[in-house]
């Protein structure tokens, strides 16, 4: 299929409240097939909500995980993906039959799972293990990727997954608006959120500056770019846990453009069409073929010991 039709969605979730969140996402989902999506995107931990899950013993955490694809959330997804024929995909936190947790990034149709990513860099919870590989898989003739939030601050992950034959890659997060040492992070005041109706202004300004928008267009536009890849980049609005997020909820092509994107304070989702044409037109195909490993591969794969620090979260973490 040359074309495909694709939304991206950005809601308020509820912290551990899986049956609001579900009918959330199914009534955006409805919203979205009725326009024509064949594909809808929502953000990490959509279903089961995501920072609160940084106070949790494991106990707590084991109660909020689901097996996938056995566990009752997955199988309501995709319920919801038969009845509108929308292909879904969304997150929650996983345990296996070991009592293992993990944070995965699920894709499904009315048929069943169609791909599981596990975040290859989890830190929300100290119990959360670690995902071991890169996810490929197919969505109506397009071979696409997912990487989860943090994932995509490592580079090689991007290129790698492009390597592996990503054309789409899903990029759900929940981000923005957290302290570090960046000049101009923070986190948003929650009260301009309470005001949203009187003084939208204030709040957009504080969004789309340095704490928020900008930030994310330092980067992320060079990932779609340098990979020539679509991004499908999918981010909460509003309250998450004692935090706010931002949205900006998009779609970015080959190029590095936005082809569309969520600009409210609403539960909602835009939906653009994307073409294989540009995938070979843009300037990272040809660099990709460029390429020269024979200079770098020994550099790329020397050992190195992961070091993972999240600023906001030592500075937040109570």
């Amino acid at each position: 299929m040359d074309k495909l039709k694709i939304a991206t969605a950005q809601f308020e979730h509820k912290s551990a409240d899986k049956a609001y969140n579900l009918s959330v996402i199914e009534k955006l989902a409805q919203e979205a097939a009725a326009q024509g999506a064949e594909v809808i995107a929502f953000h990490e931990c959509s279903i089961t909500g995501y920072t609160f899950a940084r106070k949790l013993d494991k106990e707590q955490m084991l109660a909020i995980a689901e097996l996938v694809p056995d566990g009752e959330s997955t199988r309501q997804l995709i319920a919801i993906a038969a009845q509108y024929n929308i292909i879904i995909l969304a997150g929650l936190f996983e345990k296996d039959e070991n009592d293992n947790l993990y944070k995965p990034y699920i894709c499904v149709d009315g048929n069943g799972l169609i791909a599981k990513h596990r975040k290859l860099h989890p830190f929300i919870n100290p119990y959360l293990t670690a995902g071991q590989n890169y996810t490929i898989f197919e969505i109506k003739g397009w071979k696409c990727g997912i990487l989860i939030c943090y994932d995509n601050n490592v580079i090689e992950n991007v290129r790698a997954t492009k390597l592996l034959g990503a054309d789409i890659i899903f990029m759900p997060h929940v981000t923005m608006c957290t302290p570090s040492a960046r000049p101009g992070a923070g986190f948003v005041d929650v009260q301009l959120w309470q005001n949203r109706k009187n003084d939208p202004t204030s709040l957009r300004l504080e969004f789309d500056g340095m704490k928020g928008r900008s930030w994310l267009m330092k980067w992320l536009p060079a990932r779609a770019y340098d990979n020539a890849v679509y991004v499908v980049f999918s981010n909460p609005i509003g309250m998450d846990d004692d935090q706010l997020k931002n949205g900006c909820s998009m779609i970015l092509d080959p190029f590095g453009d936005i082809l569309a994107e969520c600009r409210t304070f609403e539960d909602s989702f835009v939906i653009t069409t994307i073409t294989h044409d540009k995938l070979m037109q843009a300037g990272g195909y040809r660099y990709i073929n460029a390429r020269r490993p024979d200079l770098y591969k020994d550099i790329l794969g020397q050992e190195h010991e992961s070091a993972q620090k999240v600023a906001w979260l030592h500075l937040n973490n109570n």
